[in-house]
């Protein structure tokens, strides 16, 4: 998820539904975003001032030199493989060594696991190695689906992980099928998804919802004409089916694993195909997996509204807040400039034209981090003035929006092309208008912005191949479940869920605000975490941090 609106991933109109995939973005309208973990992103948003405005990247920390090498699999490891699968249990890798003491490789699997035989795609990795004494590798999902885990631990391994966990495992990401360098969907160039993002369309009316309809039957198309066959076979279960190649290319017997928000999903469909292959697994912002699309998309709104009233009542305790009032009275502030926006669209400084569905994304991306709210402050500074430049910049952010206007990922593509298969969900006319008023009354800030998903996969070209239910997990190797209190896009009670359906599993809370929580909370939750993946200690249940 890190989901929800997104974060992750998504577009115009008053519902990012209408195509979130165009604009990438925070609102998934409808689609409910399960997540990706904007957390070294939300460091930078914190400093504020004018460098929300330009492109923020995260200092390198000096990183051991890696030489290039060929990993081979121990053929003990290798006799794991399922029938049929030994060539890709058993290859090869060429680790190059890329930057700053990295090294990435490249991973044959198979395009369809029903086929072996039919074609292979290749998956994109990278590796942190090791500081220390390495006991194996821990292999990082950081949220989505569509997030790339090769730009994660490019961009965030040296800073974001530990170094106790550093000097024990390599950290090895890697972008899932379908996401980044690893047989990318693909569906428009740059200048069509600028152009996508400034559609309207309004649901509430009959000509408006067939518009929407037709513009998502175009893209969806064009989605499987540029991606090919490919596009049908990137659920998460074929995913969790690549994990355990991969994981028995890095020579690990087990998989040690950690997920974020939509990689909790992964992870925990991992447990349940390959219980017996379970090393250490750690799930921090769980979704749950028994709920559908449209109970996730519910719990998601409500977290978002409890979300934007503490942001609200932390801002008016500061010297400078541009809401006066009660929270009550500041909430409805921001709503006015929601609707003001909705009904007469706004101009940035850079000439683009700013929709309600840009400026909710732009409100929804701090919510991901506290520490990014004065960031959220300044824009709505901004906003209230007339100027809405600063709240697009943050939309960009959450879009993976360059400021020379290119887009750094096909992350909203891959949203959307994953959660089609991933779930089934109601595209009837009735039924999402009747979603729609049930969210207005669970969010009435962003509600309506959350509604319609299911017109992105109506008209889809796959159907979608599973069915929610609880995970099933019958592994003699205990899990660790993570959860926030205050999280606005995968909130606590999908862990206390997921946690219980897993049954040998361990839940750790930690008692703040904002998306995930290791790598940006407190030492409790980091020492929890450290422990069980290098010395095998497993946290108390019910831990509170």
């Amino acid at each position: 998820m890190k989901s929800a609106p997104r974060r992750s991933d998504d577009t115009p109109s008053r519902d990012r539904s209408a195509q979130p995939a165009a604009g990438g973005g925070a609102a998934g309208k409808g689609s409910a975003r399960r997540g990706t973990r904007p957390g070294f992103l939300a460091v930078c948003l914190a400093l504020a001032s004018m460098l929300v405005l330009s492109a923020c990247t995260v200092p390198f920390l000096p990183a051991p030199t890696a030489k290039p090498s060929t990993s081979t699999v121990d053929p003990s490891i290798a006799a794991s493989a399922p029938k049929g699968l030994e060539k890709f249990y058993s290859q090869s890798v060429e680790w190059s060594s890329c930057e700053n003491g990295l090294q990435c490789g490249k991973v044959q699997v198979p395009m369809n696991y029903a086929k072996p035989d039919s074609g292979d795609i290749t998956l994109s990795v990278i590796k942190l190695p090791s500081t220390g004494n390495k006991k194996g590798s821990v292999l990082v999902n950081p949220g989505g689906p569509g997030g790339s885990g090769v730009d994660f631990v490019r961009d965030a391994g040296n800073t974001l992980f530990t170094e106790k966990l550093k000097a024990n495992y390599d950290v090895v990401g890697f972008d899932p099928r379908g996401v980044g360098r690893s047989a990318p969907v693909t569906c428009m160039t740059d200048a069509e998804r600028d152009a996508a993002r400034e559609k309207v369309f309004r649901k509430n009316t009959d000509d408006g919802l067939a518009a929407a309809l037709a513009f998502n039957k175009s893209f969806a198309d064009q989605c499987s004409q540029q991606t090919g066959e490919v596009l049908g076979l990137i659920d998460t279960v074929s995913a969790a089916k690549d994990l355990d190649v991969l994981r028995a290319v890095v020579n690990d017997a087990k998989l040690n694993y950690l997920g974020f928000s939509y990689g909790t999903f992964l992870g925990s469909t991992y447990a349940a195909l390959f219980p017996d292959n379970v090393g250490r697994l750690v799930l921090d912002g769980a979704v749950d997996p028994s709920i559908s699309n449209e109970e996730l998309t519910a719990g998601q709104a409500r977290a978002f509204e409890r979300a934007i009233r503490t942001y609200v009542a932390s801002c008016q305790q500061q010297n400078q807040c541009p809401l006066s009032g009660s929270v009550d009275n500041g909430v409805q502030e921001i709503r006015d400039l929601i609707n003001a926006v909705d009904q007469n669209p706004q101009t940035a400084k850079d000439g683009r034209l700013v929709t309600s569905n840009d400026f909710v994304n732009g409100l929804i991306l701090p919510l991901y981090n506290d520490q990014s709210w004065p960031a959220l402050t300044q824009a709505l500074e901004g906003a209230f003035s007339g100027d809405v430049s600063q709240m697009m910049r943050l939309a960009d952010l959450g879009a993976d929006r360059e400021p020379n206007g290119t887009y750094s990922s096909n992350s909203a593509f891959a949203f959307q092309a994953i959660n089609c298969l991933d779930y089934p969900m109601v595209t009837d006319t009735e039924g999402m208008r009747a979603e729609e008023v049930r969210l207005i009354q669970d969010s009435p800030t962003f509600g309506s912005f959350f509604a319609y998903g299911g017109v992105n996969c109506k008209d889809w070209p796959y159907k979608n191949t599973r069915t929610p239910a609880p995970v099933e997990y019958n592994g003699s190797a205990p899990i660790v479940v993570v959860g926030t209190t205050g999280d606005p896009a995968t909130p606590l009670e999908w862990s206390q869920s997921l946690r219980k359906q897993l049954e040998n599993a361990s839940l750790v809370t930690w008692e703040g605000e904002g998306h995930t929580a290791y790598g940006r909370s407190n030492t409790c939750v980091s020492t929890a975490v450290d422990d069980y993946f290098v010395d095998g200690k497993l946290p108390q249940d019910g831990l509170k941090c």
